[in-house]
């Protein structure tokens, strides 16, 4: 059950704390040293830009020297001018994803640029990443006042009929339970959730999740820098005897349902 990709990366500085070593030379020797292949890598900043091109450009220069290692997940917003050009750039720098922050810029969950927006990813064999939380409640700053992702925004994008493979990261089991019991099977099948967020022991919250809706919903993230990148790898080593050779979902495998391979 090794795992080969994670998912939730970043690289960059963040607004409301300092984090140590958010550069892409440093995550390449954090996988290394964790037997992760490679990684999903977004930029940080540019969740809080209210433009976020010049931080995907940022992105593309940044990981240039680490294309092999670490791919670019750049972020997309869909009421700015010029984010149909974004999503295109997207492709043709070789992202396997696209990320969209709902609620720091302000979109409401029945927002229908955020339905094109996932229709636009499906045309174009994209994984849409949607992030629940940067921190928890109880360390949040202040002026971080957004909120989190909720369960209303992402079933309106599976009940759309776009197509669009949705990839929620940074979502504890409660969320992730009223998201999906909250949709068809045939809706279901499109999302995904990391494991960065989801408790071990005691609560034992992966390995309920993992019986109920199934490791193939699942796919390994570790939400570095701000947590802790050997806490998912830790869960997965103390999950119960019944689950040690669950396998979960791959980022390629996820890349391939996307593009529809």
């Amino acid at each position: 059950m090794t795992p080969r990709t994670d998912v939730n990366c970043f690289i960059g500085s963040y607004p409301f704390r300092h984090v140590p070593h958010p550069d892409p030379d440093m995550l390449v020797r954090v996988l290394e040293r964790e037997g992760v292949h490679d990684a999903w890598v977004g930029h940080l900043p540019s969740a809080f830009h209210r433009d976020p091109s010049h931080g995907n450009d940022a992105l593309y220069r940044a990981l240039k020297p680490h294309r092999d290692v670490l791919h670019p997940v750049p972020a997309v917003r869909p009421d700015w001018p010029g984010w149909q050009e974004q999503v295109i750039e997207a492709q043709a720098q070789g992202a396997p994803a696209v990320r969209a922050y709902p609620p720091q810029w302000g979109l409401s969950a029945d927002d229908g640029r955020m339905k094109a927006f996932a229709s636009r990813c499906a045309e174009l064999g994209l994984v849409l990443v949607l992030t629940t939380r940067f921190e928890d409640l109880r360390q949040r700053h202040r002026m971080d006042s957004a909120g989190d992702l909720t369960a209303a925004a992402v079933r309106a994008i599976a009940r759309s009929g776009v197509g669009a493979e949705i990839l929620v990261t940074s979502a504890g089991a409660d969320l992730i339970k009223e998201i999906h019991w909250g949709l068809t099977a045939e809706e279901r099948a499109r999302i995904s959730y990391d494991i960065s967020w989801i408790w071990g022991p005691p609560e034992d919250h992966l390995a309920e999740l993992l019986r109920t809706i199934g490791a193939q919903h699942f796919v390994y993230g570790s939400g570095w820098p701000l947590r802790l990148v050997q806490t998912p790898r830790a869960n997965l080593d103390l999950l119960p005897d019944d689950l040690r050779d669950v396998a979960l979902l791959s980022g390629g495998a996820l890349t391939r349902r996307a593009k529809g391979a």
